[in-house]
């Protein structure tokens, strides 16, 4: 198997919920839902960067379409990451995360890997860390 990931797609309660909140609160890019048309099939797609998607998929159909029972929501079970080119890009994420409606979990801090970093929670309680390391440079 090659490493590589395409689509990280999330489980969301409130799929329209979720869509303002990725759209209109943090700014990506997305052509709305689509699939409505098919039962258990709604869903919405971001572009990130490389070609990598983010989705979000109802909870319900992601469950029906893996053909595994629906389970509780857990954060702890995985987070997503966001690694940008400063302390104050991570501030300006953070505050635009939490204007957008987003729970800061954890205020942007120096880390003790050398960094800066901070956790949030989206409207579904999916973890995201907006961090900063002095060691990684990304283009834009």
């Amino acid at each position: 198997m090659k490493p590589r990931i395409t689509v990280l797609t999330i489980g969301v309660d409130d799929l329209k919920k979720s869509l303002k909140f990725y759209r209109d609160g943090l700014g990506f890019e997305t052509q709305g839902v689509v699939g409505q048309e098919f039962e258990y099939g709604a869903v919405v797609f971001f572009d990130l960067q490389n070609g990598l998607k983010l989705a979000l998929y109802p909870r319900k159909s992601l469950a029906h379409d893996a053909n595994i029972p629906q389970t509780p929501p857990s954060s702890t079970e995985l987070s997503i990451g966001q690694t940008v080119n400063s302390k104050k890009e991570v501030d300006a994420a953070m505050a635009q995360a939490k204007k957008a409606g987003a729970k800061i979990i954890k205020p942007a801090q120096k880390t003790f890997w050398g960094g800066y970093a901070g956790y949030f929670q989206d409207p579904d309680g999916h973890l995201w860390e907006v961090a900063w390391n002095p060691a990684w440079k990304f283009e834009d």
